[in-house]
């Protein structure tokens, strides 16, 4: 079993401006309409878990669900998914440990783990075993940012850097486990 984070952040650290939106994430251009190695990432996930502010998020986008994966979301206060999404996606509950024993138990082993409070939970539950980050050249002075308090430092190895589209810096670390 692995989790896994494939995330964008500004410069100074943020994953959404201060209104939550994500409008910077197309101040750099893209003249090839590069997926940015997306489509490689997901091809070796079985499933993504995200948050309900993401999944929220993510159901305001016009278009298509952009998700070729199952996809569970973790919540706590919403009771049920809109009909428009039911095939799109589940809604889970209980601790995060549960929510992977269940998902595992279902074949569910290589997990694409996305949204900023989730990122965060799995993380202090030392249970992100790979982070790639893609930074773009764009500071945006305050939002939510990527990473927050841990309950200890956790540390993980730098695999790769490269640099996308000749603007966007994306790094690939795996968790050092001890």
């Amino acid at each position: 079993m692995t989790n896994h984070v494939y995330i964008a952040k500004s410069l100074d650290g943020y994953i959404a401006d201060r209104d939550g939106g994500l409008d910077w994430l197309f101040a750099v251009p893209n003249p090839e309409d590069s997926d940015l190695g997306f489509l490689a990432f997901i091809e070796n996930i079985d499933a993504l878990v995200m948050g309900r502010n993401t999944f929220e998020t993510v159901c305001s986008f016009d278009g298509d669900w952009p998700y070729p994966r199952p996809t569970f979301v973790l919540s706590n206060t919403l009771k049920s998914i809109p009909n428009k999404f039911k095939d799109k996606a589940e809604l889970v509950t209980g601790s995060l440990q549960e929510v992977l024993t269940g998902l595992n138990k279902r074949g569910y082993n290589e997990l694409y783990i996305d949204g900023g409070n989730t990122i965060q939970g799995f993380l202090n539950e030392d249970m992100i075993d790979e982070l790639i980050i893609s930074s773009l050249p764009v500071p945006l002075g305050g939002g939510i940012a990527l990473f927050a308090d841990l309950a200890e430092p956790l540390e993980f190895e730098h695999v790769s850097t490269e640099i996308l589209i000749d603007e966007i810096v994306q790094s690939r670390y795996r968790r050092k486990k001890t």
